[in-house]
């Protein structure tokens, strides 16, 4: 058993982490750290700390999972890191490439894992992408558009919407796009974006369009607050057909609501939210795949007991915050960067 423990007790940590840790049987959930009075009853049976670094000292956990606000990560994973433990990391990752990197050649010093969190891998429609992709019917791949769109036209008064380093949009919903992106088709040549902050009284990025260059493909990762209709996620062209598909992954509002994350039926969407594969003979629904989230932990408990490929490299994770990075200084100048 790994011994385990949780930084951070907010949305992040109840939704996508624990229900999981739960259930994976190689895991003992031994700590959580959080001022939250609900925590207490909530896991009456695990170690409370009232933050991070008190954690870190106090705890016997040999993993450290990182789900506090996104300025913390660096700090505190570097802390865990430099007191024996394995970590995983929410995204964003960091705040700065540079960061990222010397948190990964102080896990290599330490002989320690350090994993970062990208659960959308495991979102049944991009598994069905990726599956459509390994088949090749759409040919050669010209074009591909993702969005992470929503309907919230009013700020709200939380961290995320609020100044500060590593808050807006760009930083909650770009990384699960990038990611996505990055595993997809690999680094760009050059990018081309605007981020910027649309709705009244909004004090950080709440919109952004990038537009990232390929040698042979251009890719658009795309996020509106202002979307209240049905929203495109996946738009995939390529010189035999393409593939359009809406909606998000129903793991998310299944995991809010309550619901436990297994039997046969989870992860899966309602045959009506199928996306289509049109080419020049016609059109036919393509089926969605079943989503996991638990295949993060699985791949992760199988990285730390039996050596396996982490679920996200370290060269991935440090070219999704790169292109963050390059997202804003393309917004700051007007104009397209190299990668």
């Amino acid at each position: 058993m790994i011994k385990t423990a949780v930084i951070g007790y907010g949305l992040s940590a109840k939704t996508f982490h624990l229900p999981f840790i739960v259930q994976q049987p190689e895991l003992e959930l031994v700590a959580i750290s959080s001022s939250q009075p609900e925590l207490t009853s909530d896991y009456p049976q695990v170690q409370h700390y009232q933050n991070g670094d008190e954690l870190i000292r106090l705890s016997d956990a040999e993993l450290v999972v990182i789900t506090s606000p996104n300025d913390s990560h660096y700090p505190l994973a570097k802390q865990a890191l430099l007191a024996g433990k394995h970590v995983l990391v929410e995204k964003p990752f960091v705040l700065t490439e540079a960061q990222g990197q010397e948190l990964f050649e102080l896990a290599d010093q330490q002989q320690r894992q350090l994993f970062v969190y990208h659960n959308r891998r495991f979102d049944g429609n991009f598994l069905t992408l990726q599956q459509l992709l390994e088949s090749g019917e759409l040919g050669v791949i010209r074009y591909f558009e993702s969005h992470f769109d929503r309907f919230r036209p009013v700020p709200r008064p939380r961290w995320r919407e609020q100044q500060g380093a590593g808050t807006g949009i760009l930083y909650d919903l770009g990384p699960h796009l990038i990611d996505q992106a990055i595993a997809l088709f690999g680094a760009p040549e050059a990018l081309t974006t605007r981020c910027r902050a649309l709705r009244q009284g909004s004090e950080t990025v709440d919109y952004f369009h990038l537009m990232l260059h390929y040698a042979d493909k251009e890719v658009v990762l795309h996020s509106s607050p202002f979307c209240a209709l049905p929203t495109t996620r996946f738009i995939l062209q390529g010189d035999l057909g393409s593939y359009h598909k809406t909606g998000l992954d129903p793991q998310e509002d299944a995991l809010r609501a309550g619901q436990k994350p297994f039997g046969e039926n989870w992860g899966l969407e309602p045959e009506a939210l199928y996306g289509v594969v049109a080419k020049a003979d016609g059109q036919r629904t393509y089926p969605t795949l079943a989503g996991n989230y638990q295949l993060f932990y699985q791949h992760l408990v199988a990285a730390l007991q039996q050596g396996k490929a982490s679920p996200v490299s370290s060269i991935q994770a440090l070219q999704g915050i790169r292109l963050i990075e390059l997202a804003q200084q393309s917004q700051q100048l007007g104009r397209t960067v190299e990668f």
